[in-house]
């Protein structure tokens, strides 16, 4: 669990210590040299951020304290189940009781589930998703940033509209300082603490020169980072690792190879699924998912693509509707109903309800203008905000018209600081808020 809310550090075991925030305790590896128990601690992600002054620390749990209560309660009361059992269909009754005593559902009840219809019962399938994510999870919301370096790319996805064959777009590749210092101001002056660097298959960057702007950053800012620039070798993200990249964001899309070959001309899902692998032998925090509306998915496949992301053991699961550029092949393809997407939340909270860190993605906001409010409600603890440069934000254009193309940081803030707050969220990777 990602808290940008300081904690205490209450117990150090070898690389392990024991956070506490409001009576919460929490676990986090400590790669600092100098860490001692009693000093005050931002973590992001699992991993120890930065130590901070028991003055600054104070002055900030002192402005949050009451604030937090009051939202965790708030919270608690959003996702309160009260099962109206009369006219309720009595298999979803029953499927509802088993996944809130703890109990596993079989395959046959998830995709029973997949299949509501019926807008009462979809409302209390989201509402007890919602439920054990406030179990598990409290009331916290990770707040996540990305900066989008690159859309070149040398892949054709059939989907996207940054893809090689794609026309008439204007590219661009930010500079080392570029990069540098739009990450060190989401940190330093936005408060974020976990960044997301993202581009095409850009090879116009090598490892080395990606290396030397994540050593930089670390120098510069403390900040827990991941990266997204497609497939890469495991010396490559090794050599990543080594300068201080702790995550990687890198979806497979769909578990059915023969769907990958058709939306990959030319690529294999075993190879994107090794690259995953290997980053996680190395370390790397693993944020996965697939997407929704693909041409020929089954409802057996969407199960099977959250079964996917649970056994690549995953950080953080990322779903989202498959929303194809007019320039490529699957221009004609049908957007997904938001209802699609939102039961997929749901479902990925059922089947691992304790672990599953679950994203609002900006594709389901760009179908759906409230989309974040009603997917934190089925289910999901995360958002993330576009930090990239407005001048290169709209050129990274994977689809038309995306969501909070043209906001700025402030407004993006503003806007998930007052919703986190209407439902009693806590935003754990801003700073004051």
């Amino acid at each position: 669990m990602c808290y940008a809310i300081p904690g205490k550090v209450e117990a150090i075991d070898d690389k392990f210590v024991t956070v506490n925030y409001f009576g919460e305790r929490k676990k986090a590896l400590n790669e600092l040299a100098d860490l001692a128990v009693g000093d005050y601690i931002y973590a992001q992600g699992g991993f120890v951020i930065e130590k901070i002054s028991p003055l600054e620390a104070e002055d900030i749990l002192a402005t949050w304290r009451e604030l937090f209560f009051e939202l965790q309660d708030l919270d608690v009361r959003l996702s309160r189940v009260e099962l109206e059992k009369q006219g309720m269909d009595q298999k979803l009754g029953h499927i509802l009781d088993k996944v809130t005593a703890g109990k596993d559902l079989s395959r046959e009840e998830y995709i029973y589930l997949l299949d509501l219809e019926d807008n009462s019962s979809k409302q209390l399938f989201y509402k007890t998703a919602n439920f054990l994510r406030q179990r598990y999870h409290g009331n916290a919301c990770c707040v996540h940033g990305i900066i989008e370096i690159s859309n070149y790319c040398g892949s054709n996805c059939a989907y996207c509209g940054i893809a090689e064959t794609v026309s008439g777009l204007q590219r661009y590749r930010m500079s080392r300082q570029e990069i540098i210092e739009t990450a060190v101001e989401a940190v330093e002056k936005y408060g974020f603490k976990a960044l997301v660097l993202q581009s095409g298959e850009d090879k116009g960057y090598t490892a080395g020169e990606l290396a030397g702007i994540i050593k930089e950053i670390k120098v510069r800012a403390a900040v827990l980072l991941f990266i997204s620039f497609g497939e890469m070798e495991k010396q490559e993200l090794q050599e990543l690792y080594n300068a201080g990249a702790r995550g990687l964001l890198m979806r497979f899309e769909t578990s059915n190879p023969q769907i990958y070959r058709q939306i990959h001309p030319g690529a294999e899902l075993k190879d994107r699924l090794q690259v995953i692998r290997n980053a996680a032998e190395l370390g790397y925090l693993i944020v996965t998912g697939g997407l929704i509306g693909l041409p020929g998915q089954t409802r057996d496949d969407i199960l099977n693509d959250i079964y996917l992301a649970q056994e690549l053991s995953s950080e953080m699961i990322s779903f989202g509707p498959c929303i194809p550029h007019p320039q490529t092949p699957l221009a004609q393809l049908p957007l997904p109903p938001e209802d699609n997407i939102l039961k997929v939340l749901a479902l990925c909270r059922f089947i691992d309800p304790e672990k599953a860190n679950i994203v609002v993605t900006t594709g389901l906001e760009t179908i759906s203008p409230n989309a974040r409010r009603k997917g934190l409600l089925a289910g999901a603890n995360s958002v993330m905000l576009n930090v990239t440069p407005l001048e290169y934000r709209k050129l990274y254009s994977i689809y038309p018209n995306r969501a909070h193309e043209s906001e700025t940081i402030a407004k993006q803030i503003a806007e998930i600081v007052s919703l986190l707050k209407s439902i009693g969220r806590a935003p754990t990777d801003l700073g004051r808020v």
